[in-house]
C-alpha cells in the first residue's frame, strides 16, 4: 500500500492465513455478501465502517461468530434480538464497543451523524428488513 485508504469506501479482509486484502465497496456489496456471492470473504474477518444518521433499515446476524461493533463518532443504540427479548446497548463515547453474540439479530438506531467500525466474521451474514 502506497497511500492511506478510507475504511468507509475500502474494507479490509483479514484472512485466516494472516494476510489482509483490500475490498473496494460498491452499492451492492452487502446484498452480494448476504446472498453468498462473495465467497472469497467466507474465511477470516471483515473490517468495515459505516456512517449513518438515521436508524438502519435492516437487521443482520452473523452465524459464523461474534461481531465487534465500535463507535467512532456520534452515538447509537444497538438493538439485539436475543432469545429472552430485545436488549438495547447505548454507545455514546468514541471507542465504546459491543461484542454482538454469534447468530443474534441486531440493528442500530440514531438520529445524529454517527460512524461505527465493525469487525465481522465473513461467512454467512444474513439480512432482513426492519419491521415498521
Amino acid at each position: 500500500m502506497t497511500s492511506a485508504r478510507d475504511i468507509l469506501s475500502t474494507y479490509v479482509h483479514f484472512r485466516h492465513d494472516d494476510r489482509a486484502d483490500e475490498v473496494p465497496v460498491s452499492a451492492a456489496f452487502w446484498s452480494e455478501l448476504a446472498s453468498g456471492q462473495r465467497e472469497e470473504l467466507n474465511q477470516g474477518r471483515l473490517m468495515t465502517a459505516f456512517a449513518f444518521s438515521e436508524p438502519w433499515s435492516s437487521w443482520e446476524r452473523h452465524p459464523a461468530g461474534e461481531e465487534l461493533v465500535m463507535l467512532i463518532s456520534g452515538s447509537a443504540r444497538v438493538v439485539l434480538d436475543e432469545p429472552g427479548g430485545k436488549r438495547e446497548v447505548e454507545l455514546y463515547t468514541p471507542g465504546a464497543y459491543l461484542l454482538v453474540p454469534r447468530n443474534v439479530w441486531h440493528t442500530a438506531k440514531t438520529s445524529i451523524q454517527t460512524t461505527m467500525l465493525f469487525l465481522t466474521p465473513g461467512a454467512g451474514t444474513e439480512l432482513r428488513a426492519v419491521e415498521s
